[in-house]
């Protein structure tokens, strides 16, 4: 079993935030912070992030998946959760919820993709931060995450900070094994299968999964619903209020 760093806050019906490749729990603070006056809030660290365990050797989205599942069993006393996944998040959500139905409730896929056509982006980080580590490709990295606009502001400025640091000081090894299970994703036909009932959304200013892959993933999951906030990558991070919202108006029509 994958040692998880989990933080759970509040109380009510339970909510698991899975986060981004090169972030840590810390990513969800805005979100955590308004689900918890009624919620049951768990957020974790994926393997080879913040404070979770570093596992040397090569990942795939699968394994992050079933770590989500052990946590989910151990901590939600059988009751199914909502599980909200961001980008790599989302990508776990993705592998989870065939696999692992009836630990689910609902699930949300923000900023995510199901499958990328073109591995060679992915490949070039891996070189890259190999040859000069992870802090040859944050700053890039934290430009595509937050609009330059709320960047400009003093929360955002405060925010991107935090990001740029969490991410250059995630161990490179285990940042490009999760670079390398990320690239090798393909989900167009197992969502397919996913029965839990899903929100998917999209940042409409996000450059690194832009709308047109959440799209394609509310296509493939049965009666799927698509949202948009007006964002960039971590639109959870920019847009807490907002992202909460969808979240428990999604919730509420269930």
């Amino acid at each position: 079993m994958t040692r998880l760093n989990v933080v759970r806050e509040g109380e009510g019906p339970i909510v698991v935030l899975s986060h981004a490749l090169g972030c840590d729990l810390r990513m969800w603070d805005g979100v955590a912070a308004i689900l918890s006056r009624a919620h049951t809030v768990l957020r974790y660290d994926h393997r080879n992030h913040g404070g979770s365990e570093v596992v040397a050797g090569p990942l795939t989205v699968q394994a992050l998946a079933d770590d989500a599942a052990e946590l989910i069993a151990r901590e939600a006393d059988g009751e199914p959760v909502h599980f909200v996944g961001l980008s790599m998040g989302g990508m776990a959500a993705q592998a989870l919820a065939p696999k692992h139905a009836a630990l689910l409730r609902s699930v949300v896929i923000a900023n995510s993709s199901a499958h990328y056509p073109d591995a060679a982006p992915w490949r070039a980080r891996v070189q890259t931060v190999r040859a000069q580590g992870v802090a040859a490709i944050a700053d890039g990295a934290v430009s595509r995450w937050l609009t330059p606009e709320y960047v400009g502001t003093p929360e955002g400025a405060e925010a991107a900070r935090r990001l740029h640091d969490t991410l250059v000081h995630t161990d490179a090894a285990a940042y490009c094994a999760s670079c390398d299970a990320v690239a090798a994703i393909d989900f167009r036909d197992s969502n397919h299968r996913i029965a839990a009932p899903t929100l998917v959304i999209a940042g409409t200013r996000d450059e690194a999964t832009p709308p047109s892959m959440s799209e394609a993933i509310a296509a493939a999951i049965p009666h799927a619903r698509l949202a948009a906030i007006d964002a960039a990558h971590l639109s959870a991070v920019e847009r807490p209020v907002e992202f909460t919202q969808l979240l428990i108006d999604f919730w509420r029509s269930l």
